[in-house]
């Protein structure tokens, strides 16, 4: 019995899935510019020739995590503006940020060494872009979240609550087994609820 169009779609997006999570694992491991699409086929199990029948280069494979990164953070920021209460945002926010490095800690030095680019790096500088323009977006959103708890300088705190955030995930991704994971939330949820 032949697949069904709705079939055929599924095991295309599974096979997707397989190459970027390939290139990914090779993109952390050997950086973007040391890994030939040849190599990506390789670690994918699948040949040269059917890689280019899903991703027509090494680029739009880039271009493809950096777009459901994105898309990734923006829902987090999505989910977080759903909840009622301000504190309960800012919790959603700090529990998916630390989970999500703590799960996938050279995802995020991956994609934290893509954000600061250098600007002559011409093919992975666009992508940095997206991902600074996207954090700034969040950052706004985030500004809202602080304007609602009623602080004297939403902006500031904003300011102060990323960074410290961003220090942590950046501790985590560094020694992801030394950190107490909870602990470490509880204490930043308690530090900005104030």
């Amino acid at each position: 019995m032949p697949r069904t169009p709705s079939e055929n779609e599924r095991i295309r997006q599974m096979a997707k899935a397989n190459i970027l999570e390939a290139a990914m694992d090779l993109f952390i491991r050997q950086g973007y510019h040391a890994t030939s699409i040849s190599d990506v086929a390789r670690h994918a199990g699948i040949s040269k020739g059917l890689m280019y029948n899903y991703f027509q280069g090494k680029e739009e494979l880039l271009a493809t995590m950096v777009t459901e990164r994105i898309g990734a953070i923006a829902q987090v920021m999505q989910d977080a503006a759903a909840l009622t209460e301000p504190i309960e945002q800012l919790k959603f926010i700090i529990g998916h940020a630390i989970d999500s490095v703590y799960q996938k800690p050279e995802e995020h030095r991956f994609y934290l060494h893509l954000q600061t680019q250098p600007e002559a790096d011409q093919e992975l500088i666009k992508y940095s872009r997206l991902l600074v323009e996207e954090a700034a977006r969040q950052f706004e959103l985030q500004c809202r979240i602080f304007e609602r708890l009623g602080v004297a300088e939403p902006r500031k705190r904003s300011l102060y609550f990323s960074s410290t955030l961003q220090g942590i995930m950046l501790m985590i991704s560094t020694y992801p087994q030394q950190f107490p994971i909870e602990e470490i939330k509880a204490q930043m949820l308690d530090e900005f609820r104030r």
